[in-house]
């Protein structure tokens, strides 16, 4: 299970104060509002960042952190991402799972291993598992209760149905 998850990447500064637009890797933007701190990964290090204000502006958030007053402080920071400890994520709903614990994750049929989990892409309908299978090299998996039938993230293992087609 991942201690740390990812909820945007600097794309660019904005303006010279030190803003920053993030491009959010989280299902939901507005959460930003809520977050005190993120943590910054550089590469070689995480920094706590302390979260002075946030505001939209198309697909991004403006993100201004507390003493980034100029834009030479941040700039070396484009294309970092942002993380939050887990204990500051959102809060899960039921059947709910947060993609960096689904990625890796072991997946079986009624017959036995079918492959690994390599990725997630999100639809307008629903998500779909990108899965690495033994047998059939990738293939695409909906995040519907007749497919997925079970995930424990605790065992790291997803046990699916293969409708008809699939494969």
């Amino acid at each position: 299970m991942e201690q740390f998850l990812q909820v945007g990447v600097i794309s660019s500064t904005h303006g010279i104060r030190g803003e920053v637009k993030v491009f959010p890797t989280t299902d939901d933007a507005a959460r930003f509002k809520e977050l005190k701190k993120v943590l910054l990964d550089t590469g070689k290090e995480r920094i706590e960042l302390e979260i002075q204000s946030v505001r939209f502006f198309k697909q991004f958030v403006i993100v201004k952190f507390k003493g980034i007053d100029n834009i030479n402080d941040i700039e070396k920071y484009k294309g970092k991402s942002l993380f939050v400890a887990r204990e500051d994520a959102a809060q899960l709903e039921e059947d709910e799972y947060y993609i960096g614990d689904l990625i890796g994750m072991d997946v079986f049929t009624e017959e036995g291993h079918f492959g690994v989990l390599r990725d997630v892409m999100e639809t307008g309908a629903n998500e779909v598992y990108i899965v690495d299978s033994d047998s059939h090299g990738e293939v695409l998996i909906p995040a519907i209760r007749q497919c997925v039938l079970d995930v424990d993230v605790e065992e790291n293992r997803m046990t699916v149905r293969l409708m008809e087609g699939l494969i």
